[in-house]
């Protein structure tokens, strides 16, 4: 280190293991639906707001933290987005204690704020750290630990939190009223240890940021800046339409994925904790999605392979709603790899050349993230009234949008 600052390849590292910190908590969510569903006893439609609170949260604080980047820099917005990530998982021990789906909503609320800092603040740093044109590559390789996290957490999830135990029917009508709520404070509990290793671990990186100075990249050294605002931010064409496109692409992966162990009970009839491993062999794919899109991006324009792998992935989907028993579940497991670009791939194409307002540009790159809070719903109402199978017309539809924005939205118009 050279005056006490990180080199740029240090920081990559440090800022690169935030990708897998976020992707790790939000693919328990597909854990935490099925489960909280039988612990609190929810509809399909109700189990789907820890999806809500979650990307709620990134609508509510994404402008916020692209104002701390902006005025107090890249490193404390990662500190904050940190200490509110440890808090969050803190308060689900006292959440399972007393059984109250709002405590574990406000949990994953809370939760989310501190990871809309991390992301509002990781994405853009990554972009920044290095020559412009390996921008989209490198936030690509950096989004493949964000895959790891994703393969990692259902494995964890699986193994730690799921029980296993699926009552029938007539089994929970034999229960005697105390029996019943020792079963549900039972599953409950489980989830108190992961997201006490969870909160300390968060807590150590959030340490390892205090003390170590992580350089400033694109921050004026002379403290001047200039007064910018959203709406002179969204004069930019390809920046409106990577919100656009981005709130539907969240919207389709988190209903992909959060929807997929029912779906896996639902069309092959297969338990718990066996769907749970089956929804990390999608992540991995994701993972190796990732990695392989880094190098793809190297070679096919990031947005003509944005068009093909949300083509694909929308294809896939419909084998999934018409074809029912084995064949419909290992459609829905392909979708992941396909996936796997799309987040970094919108968002870097959507910040390109916005010089000034790539901070704010950012934050509302972010913000549409609250597409995740919306498209579950309607998948579970949908659900409800109909099936699970007929319900992921929902992310069908979302990745259409996507193929627009890699096929004319992306353009940048001067």
């Amino acid at each position: 280190m050279t005056n006490k600052i990180a080199s740029y390849a240090l920081s990559f590292v440090l800022v690169t293991s935030l990708f897998f910190l976020w992707a790790f908590v939000h693919n328990l969510e597909p854990i935490l639906i099925p489960h909280l569903k039988k612990a609190c006893q929810l509809t399909d439609l109700q189990s789907a707001l820890i999806d809500s609170a979650v990307y709620l949260g990134y609508f509510v604080m994404a402008i916020p933290a692209g104002i701390v980047m902006k005025k107090y820099g890249f490193r404390r917005g990662i500190i904050i987005g940190l200490l509110l990530y440890a808090f969050g998982a803190f308060l689900f021990i006292p959440a399972a204690s007393t059984r109250m789906y709002i405590f574990f909503l406000g949990a994953l609320f809370i939760i989310a704020s501190g990871c809309t800092f991390l992301e509002t603040v990781a994405n853009p740093y990554v972009t920044l750290l290095g020559d412009s044109k390996g921008a989209t590559t490198r936030l690509n390789l950096s989004q493949s630990f964000n895959g790891l996290g994703a393969f990692v957490a259902p494995i964890l999830g699986g193994q730690f939190i799921l029980s296993g135990i699926e009552l029938t029917q007539s089994e929970k009508a034999a229960m005697s009223p105390e029996q019943m709520n020792a079963y549900l404070q039972g599953e409950a509990n489980t989830v108190q240890i992961p997201y006490l290793i969870i909160g300390l671990v968060v807590l150590l990186v959030a340490v390892l940021f205090i003390f170590i100075r992580t350089p400033e990249p694109g921050i004026k050294e002379d403290g001047v800046t200039e007064k910018r605002n959203l709406l002179h931010a969204l004069r930019h064409a390809h920046l409106r339409n990577g919100v656009i496109a981005q709130f539907f692409y969240v919207g389709a992966q988190v209903c992909v994925t959060s929807f997929f162990i029912r779906f896996a009970k639902y069309s092959s009839d297969v338990p718990e904790k066996s769907a749970a491993f089956w929804l990390s062999m999608a992540m991995l794919g994701f993972m190796l999605g990732r990695f392989i899109g880094t190098l793809l991006t190297r070679y096919i324009a990031p947005n003509r392979l944005l068009t093909l792998y949300s083509i694909i992935a929308a294809g896939l989907l419909g084998v999934a709603i018409v074809i029912g028993s084995g064949v419909a579940m290992w459609a829905i497991i392909l979708v992941p790899f396909f996936e796997s670009i799309m987040f970094p791939t919108i968002f870097s194409l959507a910040i390109q050349d916005l010089k000034e307002d790539t901070e704010l540009g950012s934050s509302l790159v972010v913000m549409s993230i609250v597409g995740g809070a919306f498209a579950p719903l309607l998948m579970g109402w949908i659900s409800d009234q109909s099936s699970i199978q007929i319900a992921y017309i929902v992310p069908l539809l979302c990745l259409l949008v996507v193929a627009w924005f890699g096929a004319r939205g992306y353009k940048v118009v001067n």
